[in-house]
């Protein structure tokens, strides 16, 4: 088995878990912004859900002067049609899949 290295928080609503979310943040954020909103959700009781919220690495943004920040991939233009970072989506792409595989 691969064992992923995409640091993550882990949030359990029960002890055996039978189903699991994925949460991904925004540009700039961290896993941590959104593990508030599991109590908001209001989810019965008797629901066992496992929330994984990952934390994009740190790396240089081009739209952003190349200030190093979490990203998923790099982002150079604001037009998204134009100079996508296709390596730097794959990445994560395999990132994420490497947390569903486990």
């Amino acid at each position: 088995m691969t064992v992923h290295t995409l640091s993550h928080l882990v949030v359990e609503t029960g002890a055996t878990p039978d189903a699991s979310i994925i949460w991904l943040h925004g540009l700039g954020a961290d896993g941590h912004d959104f593990e508030p909103i599991v109590p908001e959700l209001g989810l019965p009781e008797n629901l066992a859900v496992r929330f994984i919220f990952p934390h994009a690495p740190a790396m240089p943004v081009t739209l952003n002067g190349g200030y190093i920040m979490p990203a998923w991939y790099d982002i150079r233009q604001t037009d998204f049609g134009i100079e996508h970072d296709h390596a730097g989506i794959r990445q994560s792409s395999r990132s994420v899949q490497m947390l569903i595989d486990q």
